[in-house]
């Protein structure tokens, strides 16, 4: 293809190869002219430089320089930012969205993964997991037969903070179970909340009566421990604490301290600090499934998020408009 698009790769080189593995690659080279040999960690590196000067697109993950004004002057001809990763808030400056920069996110892709993860805590939860576990494990043994009493998933209530992409993703996946789903989101009316088929609440009200909470809001100042010390005090004995969204939501020490006595349990992927100190007694609680900021694209799913990219790539390249392009106004709501 003759008139391809110029375009430069920026993002740390090792995530070239699991974001566009080869018939990935094979289809971005098709639409874009971009050398996969060359991987920007600086725009002002020579060769980067060079390419700048003419590109058009640039196809950018983890790792990326900022695209700001300084880097605009070097790119004149720039229109596009393919970010096949999640968040662009850090990468793209006010100079590209004053420019009128197309920027393109795999945020969506990114979402699948936390929200197959979440579904699965609020399954594993809703089935007593965290005091059955340690039964078994302490006694080696059980009883076939054995009916156990307060676990289950019929009519289990689940509390969902936040209908962010990731939100959104779990309602959907939890539509086939018996489960009463609560929402609670400043930005949701009724109208929305009867077409999601969950039920609007406040959050002080969601966080009485669930069963289950898990945490979908985006990280912002407003939004610092939105799981405070009272909302953990207001939750019914035996709730589970579900955050795959943001350390920073939950406050750390005031969840620690309930876990510590045991009337509450948690699932957590994020904490704040991150990583959590050596000493923190959340890695040694029976009550505390910890997982290391995995809940997003790991392995094999990265691909998904160039896959999102390359399909960006293929519109651009056809005069389509753009998917999974990012709404600058939307931004103060965002992650």
């Amino acid at each position: 293809m003759a008139d391809r698009p110029r375009a430069l790769f920026a993002m740390s080189p090792e995530h070239l190869n699991q974001l566009f593995p080869e018939p990935l690659m094979r289809r971005l080279t098709a639409v874009l002219d971009i050398d996969p040999a060359l991987v920007a960690e600086r725009f002002d590196d020579p060769a980067a430089a060079a390419v700048l000067a003419d590109a058009e697109v640039i196809v950018s993950s983890w790792g990326s320089p900022r695209v700001d004004g300084t880097v605009l002057e070097k790119a004149p001809r720039l229109r596009a930012v393919l970010h096949a990763a999640g968040s662009v808030k850090s990468l793209v400056g006010a100079d590209a969205w004053d420019r009128g920069v197309a920027v393109s996110s795999s945020g969506s892709a990114n979402a699948l993964p936390v929200a197959e993860y979440t579904v699965a805590a609020i399954l594993m939860a809703g089935k007593g997991i965290f005091n059955l576990r340690e039964d078994f494990r302490a006694k080696r043994g059980f009883t076939l037969g054995l009916v156990h009493d307060d676990v289950g998933n019929f009519g289990r209530v689940v509390g969902l903070i936040g209908a962010s992409a990731i939100g959104r993703r779990v309602i959907e996946l939890l539509r086939p179970f018996d489960l009463d789903i609560l929402l609670a989101d400043p930005y949701v009316d009724e109208a929305e909340a009867a077409r999601l088929g969950v039920g609007l609440v406040g959050l002080d009200e969601l966080v009485a009566r669930s069963h289950v909470v898990s945490v979908h809001a985006p990280d912002l100042p407003e939004t610092r421990h939105l799981i405070d010390a009272p909302r953990l005090a207001a939750m019914r004995d035996g709730t589970v604490v579900v955050n795959t969204a943001r350390g920073r939501l939950v406050d750390t020490d005031a969840l620690t301290a309930e876990l510590l006595t045991g009337r509450l349990s948690a699932v957590i992927d994020v904490t704040h600090p991150e990583p959590l100190p050596a000493d923190s007694p959340l890695f040694d609680l029976p009550n505390v499934f910890l997982t290391p900021h995995v809940a997003g694209s790991q392995g094999n799913e990265l691909a998904r998020m160039g896959l999102y990219m390359v399909e960006e790539a293929e519109r651009l390249a056809a005069d389509e408009p753009l998917r999974h392009r990012v709404d600058p106004g939307l931004l103060s709501r965002l992650a």
